[in-house]
């Protein structure tokens, strides 16, 4: 393929995170391997070496130094990209706080999996959601194409002087990391008129200069300013949901491609019961949908593309609906000890205030560790849905209705 023109071109999922990475022109990449983000960095190592992409491609010791080489090189104005999966954004997790309270416009990918112990290489986003309270924005990918188109988005959003935060964009491992779908990859210079350039003197809030000497991140005492740090960043991803719109209607406008904003729905005009998930399975349930659409039941879908800033407004105009009747919210992740098991449907419990009072809400657990969910399983888990709002309970299913949470397909019971 060449630079000067559009191609589609049929590559896994970390393949096309290598090729945002190689469109958005990285200056500095930071490399270590982790399964199953490893072919993200092979990919842009193969790029780097054959002359197809010009950028610092920096090999280190661990995943702590990854994000340790995205603080001090973003910090010089660089354009910053790298990946990681697991363990191994545990690991880092010391400097992700760093690039956020930096306030540096890093893009990274997440070819999320499960957490160790036991080990666990499939599709799990409990390692992404735990990094839910970084400060930096995160956005989740179902599609191959949306992996790359999201990492062009993210730039742009991230070097927004309005924002200056870091963006992670996540999707699944094996599921989309290691699986090939067709990606439509677009020139080189219509990369170049949607991304703004980087700044020639660094970022307009920080950059290390030898000719002109700052002092960053240092000491602050308890009546200082460190609080007044912390509250900004909040307010300014608060603030950014507008600012994704724009985004993303910009991009609409340039490749024809519609992501519709932090979330996306799909037959909710009419629906009595609605399910919320993130990620692929957000695409797959449609298949769901349509099937109990064709037995007469109106069901649709929302699929979280943003968990921070997380999208309240738009879920409450969505499901503020007088026709609906009951939600199920469910997750890919556990989040130990929550009141829902999940960490999407604990966030959702906070507006069910806002909500009418006579829904039927069902928090629901699926997925966990790659574990495969099959459209069955989810029309099962509308019809779990139906039966607890009409009948005040749940018929035995293959699922587990475990202290108000539904786990989807548990082997213990």
């Amino acid at each position: 393929m060449t630079d000067e023109k559009q191609e589609t071109l049929i590559i896994t999922g970390n393949e096309a995170s290598a090729w945002g990475a190689r469109r958005s022109k990285a200056h500095v990449v930071t490399a270590f391997p982790i399964t199953p983000q490893t072919t993200v960095m092979e990919t842009i190592s193969e790029f780097v070496d054959s002359g197809k992409m010009q950028c610092n491609f920096v090999k280190v010791e661990s995943e702590h130094s990854v994000m340790a080489g995205m603080v001090g090189a973003s910090m010089t104005g660089a354009r910053c990209f790298t990946a990681t999966s697991g363990q191994g954004l545990l690991y880092m997790a010391e400097m992700v706080h760093w690039v956020s309270g930096s306030r540096l416009p890093v893009v990274t990918t997440i070819a999320s999996r499960g957490i160790a112990p036991p080990w666990n290489i499939w599709v799990d986003y409990s390692d992404i959601l735990s990094m839910r309270d970084s400060g930096w924005i995160i956005q989740f990918a179902s599609t191959h194409q949306e992996i790359f188109d999201s990492i062009l988005m993210s730039y742009k959003l991230a070097e927004d002087p309005r924002v200056m935060l870091p963006v992670f964009i996540a999707y699944g491992g094996f599921s989309q990391s290691h699986t090939s779908k067709p990606v439509v990859i677009p020139s080189q210079k219509a990369v170049d008129d949607y991304l703004p350039p980087v700044p020639d003197d660094g970022w307009p809030h920080l950059v290390l200069n030898p000719e002109k000497p700052i002092v960053h991140g240092n000491l602050l005492m308890p009546q200082q300013e460190y609080m007044e740090f912390r509250y900004k960043m909040h307010e300014t991803i608060h603030g950014a949901k507008p600012i994704i719109k724009e985004v993303i209607a910009d991009f609409h406008e340039k490749f024809g491609r519609n992501y519709h904003g932090l979330i996306e729905s799909y037959r909710c005009d009419d629906a009595k019961y609605i399910l919320v998930t993130v990620g692929a399975l957000g695409e797959q349930v449609k298949d769901a949908v349509d099937t109990l659409r064709s037995e007469g039941k109106k069901v649709g879908s929302i699929k979280i593309r943003y968990f921070r800033p997380f999208p309240k407004e738009d879920l409450v105009e969505i499901l503020g609906s007088k026709n609906l009747e009951g939600i199920v919210v469910v997750d890919r992740s556990i989040a130990y000890g929550s009141p829902t098991g999940g960490h999407i449907s604990s966030e959702f419990s906070n507006i069910l205030s806002e909500l009418p009072s006579s829904l039927t809400y069902l928090p629901a657990v699926w997925g966990l560790g790659g574990r495969d969910v099959t459209v069955g399983d989810q029309e099962s888990v509308f019809n779990d849905l139906i039966n607890l709002h009409e009948e005040n309970e749940i018929k035995e299913t293959s699922n587990s209705y475990i202290n108000g949470t539904l786990w989807v397909n548990l082997k213990v019971r």
